[in-house]
């Protein structure tokens, strides 16, 4: 049996081109590299934009690492038994954004090894995939709003979300007329309010809003709200998405079984990597809700290529100017390419996602939030 011989990480952050706000000008990225029993290496990451980055880090480093050795490096075959160490600090959250780094890449070893990419192990079930343009923009005045909004028409994008969720509904009014107005009747407007609402204001403010022939309403109520979703699902008449603060399988089927969401998002670090976004995959369709996986879609898009066809066609996200490959942070091009609103897969090795190393060598110096892939701030 292949086993995992050792598993090294390299806490870093890397620098956004637009912040995602005042505060939020890179995001944490934990570099990962296993090397099996046979010598074959893999490279993975975990991530987390703002917040735990150190803590994910720590996890790796101190509990997964030495509960992993020995253990078998097929992929998946030792994610149960890791989870279940592990779950006395927390069944989801820190722990599973630590597995990821791990799962990542094991499946990128097994392919490496086998000498092809990780859609091809899997199964692609198709050659490209659709995306949608999404940007951190609620901060944005109107006018940078429908500048974004123009880029995204002008570069072949037939679907846009932003944000919602302004102190004054007639706020928000006014921000989303003036991008329908801009987009047209033809292309899709998703809407997404990070959790910002209360039960009764979500159901007002999706009902005034729901004019504007919105494809759904993104994360209107805090994350873990199971029972306030399901309400909310029965006031309105607007789909509701939801899972990129959803971090297990379990979690996932809670709100699935309950009706509160009838489009799923789950970010594949965030649930522990891809052998568990497999499974919610499969619940996804199941239930015959529709899947479209949250960010990272230099990781999520190939992914996306070999999910089964369902009633509901997959969409990718792209955040502008937030792809890893743009911001230079990885060693190799980027593995996919988005164009005319379109994801494709480039060719590449295993899962094509290896970080640049840190311009330093000086390890106290590496929370440094001023410390980014390729760049050093002395």
């Amino acid at each position: 049996m292949t086993t995992i011989r050792s598993l090294t990480t390299r806490l870093q952050r890397v620098s956004l081109t637009r912040p995602w706000a005042a505060d939020v000008t890179s995001v944490g990225v934990i570099a990962t590299h296993v090397v099996r029993s046979d010598g074959a290496e893999g490279w993975g990451f975990s991530w987390s934009p703002q917040i735990g980055a150190p803590a994910v880090n720590a996890l790796l480093e101190h509990d997964i690492a030495p509960a992993a050795v020995g253990r078998s490096a097929v992929p998946g075959e030792a994610w149960q038994g890791l989870w279940e160490h592990l779950h006395e600090a927390g069944g989801g959250g820190i722990t599973t954004i630590a597995l990821a780094g791990l799962d990542l890449a094991l499946w990128d070893a097994a392919a490496r090894s086998a000498g092809g990419t990780v859609s091809g192990s899997i199964g692609r079930r198709r050659d490209r995939v659709r995306a949608y343009g999404s940007g951190v923009n609620l901060h944005y005045p109107l006018d940078d709003l429908l500048a974004q909004v123009q880029r995204w028409i002008d570069s072949g994008f037939d679907a846009v979300k932003i944000k919602v969720g302004k102190p004054d509904l007639a706020e928000d009014l006014d921000r989303v007329a003036a991008v329908r107005e801009l987009l047209g009747p033809d292309r899709s407007l998703m809407i997404d309010a990070n959790q910002r609402w209360d039960l009764d204001r979500a159901a007002m403010s999706v009902d005034a809003l729901s004019r504007f022939d919105l494809a759904w309403i993104e994360e209107p109520l805090r994350a873990d709200d199971l029972d306030g979703h399901t309400e909310l699902a029965r006031r309105i008449d607007v789909p509701i998405a939801l899972g990129e603060n959803l971090h297990t399988v379990h979690r996932f089927g809670d709100f699935l079984r309950s009706g509160a969401a009838q489009i799923v998002q789950p970010n594949i670090v965030r649930v522990g990597g891809i052998t568990p976004f497999l499974r919610i995959a499969e619940l996804a369709a199941s239930h015959g809700a529709a899947l479209h996986p949250h960010l990272l879609p230099e990781l999520s898009g190939q992914l996306a290529l070999t999910l089964p066809d369902t009633a509901s066609e997959v969409l990718v996200e792209d955040v502008e100017d937030a792809g890893f490959g743009s911001l230079g942070a990885l060693v190799d091009p980027a593995p996919v390419t988005i164009a005319d609103g379109w994801l494709t897969e480039n060719a590449h090795d295993g899962l094509g996602i290896r970080f640049a190393p840190l311009l330093t060598d000086d390890p106290a110096r590496i929370d440094d939030p001023a410390f980014t892939a390729g760049k050093d701030p002395s």
